[in-house]
């Protein structure tokens, strides 16, 4: 399994930038993928998880300003992410899981990319 994320950069406050990720390699077709960011001195936040059936969560902290969507055709999973601010620079990774199990626990994971927003 391979999964390869695109999109990452720098932004002042207030910009947007959408983060990709291309899923290759996998089987079955219950899954749970999402983004997971982690900044220097701060543990590792899940940010956003979609599952198969299509629901989606966020973490308080970018609800209303991040949105997680999959394009099934192509196997890749988007971030959008508006109205960033200096406290959303990390470095954000792809992550997924296409075993089934509950709760969602991460096993495939990317190579990350990382995200600066300046003031």
């Amino acid at each position: 399994v391979q999964l390869v994320e695109s999109g990452g950069g720098s932004v002042q406050a207030g910009g947007s930038l959408r983060l990709s990720c291309a899923a290759s390699g996998y089987t079955g077709t219950t899954y749970c993928m999402g983004w997971v960011r982690q900044a220097p001195g701060k543990e590792r936040e899940r940010v956003a998880t979609i599952y198969n059936d299509g629901s989606t969560s966020y973490a308080d902290s970018v609800k209303g300003r991040f949105t997680i969507s999959k394009d099934n055709a192509k196997n890749t999973l988007h971030l959008q992410m508006n109205n960033l601010q200096p406290e959303d620079t990390a470095m954000y990774y792809c992550a997924a899981d296409w075993s089934g199990s509950w709760p969602c626990e991460y096993i495939y994971w990317g190579q990350g990319t990382q995200v600066t927003v300046s003031s």
